[in-house]
């Protein structure tokens, strides 16, 4: 595992392995793309090519072998904990199933957004907005200025559920207005916050100490989608139906 650290420790190797990742390349073109000389593309891609994550084929093009592009795959998860090293330091994700974790490259095109006044305002218009669905993981009930906001939606065909703590719903909490075709279930731990709609999805994670601070990954990238979409159903379908 050292080795392949070191040949991934290089700008222009990880450069080359990216820029394959998007097509198969001719050294020349390599070159160009990455600003080297062609005798640096060259020295480069022979090491690549010794640790088995590039070949050349007939053509004379470069391609990512099955391994290399599984390294690549896997080591999006890195990349990411790397540019947010100080977020995922103050942020407890060991709460998070395994097997989501062996994905959390998924979330590399998602935004880190820091502003909780504006990740409110933003979840609330892609609540207005949603046509298909709402799926939500909240520490409480609706805010009372988003019922008729929800009913609208609902009145409309929407799907609408969330999951909310089973203290709540234990203590017999309700909505200040009925609100229609709501399908609420119950966990005994919040593990993050989750807005969904059909077009955008947002999840925030626990800070260390178990405080929930509403900071975290927001986007419409479809891959972020599909992982924040299976988070929810993973959930939903453990959670206790109300």
């Amino acid at each position: 595992m050292e080795k392949l650290f070191f040949e991934l420790a290089s700008e222009s190797r990880l450069s080359i392995l990216r820029e394959l990742q998007k097509e198969d390349l001719k050294m020349q073109e390599i070159a160009r793309r990455i600003d080297v000389t062609p005798t640096e593309a060259f020295r480069q891609l022979e090491r690549l090519a010794k640790t088995v994550l590039v070949q050349r084929q007939p053509d004379g093009t470069f391609t990512l072998t099955q391994y290399g592009k599984l390294v690549l795959q896997i080591s999006a998860s890195l990349d990411l904990l790397s540019r947010h090293r100080e977020y995922f330091s103050t942020h407890n994700l060991a709460v998070i199933p395994s097997k989501f974790l062996y994905r959390l490259g998924e979330l590399s095109k998602a935004k880190l957004q820091m502003d909780t006044i504006e990740i409110f305002n933003r979840t609330e218009k892609w609540f207005s907005e949603a046509k298909q669905y709402i799926w939500a993981v909240g520490e409480g009930t609706i805010p009372e200025h988003m019922i008729p906001v929800m009913n609208q939606r609902v009145e409309q065909g929407i799907q609408l559920r969330m999951l909310i703590p089973m203290e709540i719903l234990s203590a017999g909490a309700s909505q200040p207005e009925t609100l229609k075709n709501l399908e609420t279930r119950g966990l005994s731990e919040i593990p993050a916050i989750i807005a969904l709609t059909e077009k955008m999805a947002g999840v925030c994670f626990r800070q260390v100490g178990g405080r929930m601070d509403y900071v975290g990954f927001f986007g419409g990238d479809p891959v972020f989608h599909d992982w924040v979409g299976d988070l929810f159903l993973y959930y939903w379908e453990k959670a206790k139906q109300v």
